[in-house]
């Protein structure tokens, strides 16, 4: 049987019922499964089966506990089409994997739809209403929010950092005015946000079940990782992929993927003019800087969380690193780690004017217009050391910055919504937020 353990040596392993509701393990870490039930997801067949259905056998493949949770249940609800990933080629052997035709248009939708549906069910069978709290850079705020709004059984908070997200990706979030929504604008970065999001995790003072939807939350890997297998299934060689990479959790699961059959070769990860992540995998020291707000604002991260998953996977514990990281500001990698790192990792960063050039060159050169983040995984100066096909991920829709797209190309233009909306700004303060949420819920 599965069990899930935490990154940092906690003792106590919880089942996949807990696994739903979970947030930080006791130890500040986060869970991932101690085995797999499975040899290789590569040997998973979608024949004849809708993506849905497909998505369910890969959680059950990943632990047949999930399997009473998700067989009769809709895990897309909130699509208002077939959530079968779009696959379109490029050029000759460069692809691109649109993730964004859900309800938010971003690729959070893919695995947040199904953690909605499942940890309400969840909370429903154990008869407990259960509240949310989510740290958002853009995208992760509003497809949560999606995925939970018309459940009896959840309350959901959403902190996003004050002015630094779009404006078209702050009215999906506060546009939304419903007695079990709560958005609060943070005087700071998403950095900041999600230290207040485990903060109120760990120390759970409202006497009721909190649950994180956040990439904290280890059902979110199992359905991102699930588009990877649909993906490698529509190629007959191995894949390259190139991710915009923020928090993480997407390259995560590419890898997580990689690591249990899938014919994944190398992952790229693309970052923006906070280079934690190129600085990482470049050198294997992780050493967070300030936030720098940017024309693509969901990679706007310096602490990225999810990849404490890969540092336990390569060291066998997390804990000494993050330690080191508290203590000295910076934490390295072993040698070896750092070899198996570069082995299948690689990164580049890019500022806001190299973005704008990104969206500017692939409008030009094939027509298509491009949101800042895929912008940087499509580009020409992505290279890999062999010649298999490539598939960049886009991992929002165009539509959600066209007061960014505009300024190179003219003739896009969307009309952000103008409807009411309720939000809370508060300072970066965990108690002022806290307080906030026993007054509002």
């Amino acid at each position: 049987m599965v069990q899930y353990q935490s990154t940092r040596g906690y003792e106590e392993k919880i089942s996949f019922e807990d696994i739903i509701l979970s947030g930080l393990a006791p130890d500040k870490g986060l869970y991932l499964p101690d085995s797999l039930t499975i040899d290789n997801l590569n040997h998973l067949t979608e024949e004849d089966l809708s993506y849905e259905d497909f998505v369910k056998t890969i959680f059950i493949a990943l632990d047949k506990n999930s399997a009473k949770y998700v067989e009769d249940l809709s895990i897309y609800s909130g699509f208002e089409s077939s959530p079968t990933p779009t696959l379109k080629k490029i050029e000759e052997n460069k692809y691109v994997m649109e993730l964004f035709h859900g309800p938010t248009k971003s690729f959070k939708d893919y695995a947040l739809q199904p953690l909605g549906a499942i940890a309400d069910r969840r909370l429903g069978e154990i008869g407990e209403k259960g509240m949310v709290i989510v740290a958002t850079s853009g995208d992760t705020g509003s497809a949560a929010i999606q995925a939970v709004k018309n459940s009896k059984n959840i309350d959901i908070v959403v902190l996003h950092p004050h002015n630094k997200v779009s404006e078209y990706q702050r009215r999906q979030m506060t546009e939304v005015i419903q007695d079990n929504v709560l958005n609060i604008a943070i005087e700071g970065s998403y950095d900041d946000c999600q230290k207040i999001v485990k903060k109120l995790l760990q120390s759970n003072s409202f006497n009721r079940k909190v649950v994180s939807l956040n990439s904290i939350n280890w059902l979110r890997v199992m359905g991102q990782t699930a588009y990877y297998v649909w993906l490698t299934k529509q190629f007959s060689s191995p894949i390259n992929i190139a991710i915009p990479s923020g928090n993480f959790g997407n390259a995560y699961s590419a890898w997580f993927g990689r690591d249990n059959g899938l014919s994944i070769n190398e992952i790229f990860c693309a970052s923006n003019v906070n280079d934690v992540l190129t600085r990482f995998i470049s050198t294997g020291k992780l050493e967070p800087k300030e936030t720098i707000p940017s024309v693509a604002p969901s990679m706007d991260i310096q602490i990225p969380s999810s990849l404490e998953r890969l540092i336990y996977n390569f060291e066998g514990d997390a804990s000494s690193f993050y330690d080191q990281l508290q203590n000295e500001k910076i934490a390295k990698l072993s040698e070896e780690s750092v070899v198996r790192l570069q082995n299948i990792f690689s990164s580049l960063s890019f500022n806001d004017e190299m973005i704008l050039k990104e969206i500017d060159l692939f409008y030009k050169n094939y027509g298509w217009v491009i949101d800042p983040h895929t912008a940087t995984a499509l580009s020409s100066s992505v290279t890999f050391s062999s010649t298999l096909p490539v598939v960049g991920v886009a991992t929002a829709s165009p539509e959600k910055f066209s007061d960014v797209i505009s300024k190179t190309i003219d003739e896009f233009r969307v009309e952000n919504t103008k409807n009411e909306e309720k939000y809370f700004v508060e300072k970066a303060n965990s108690s002022l937020v806290e307080n906030t949420i026993k007054e509002c819920l």
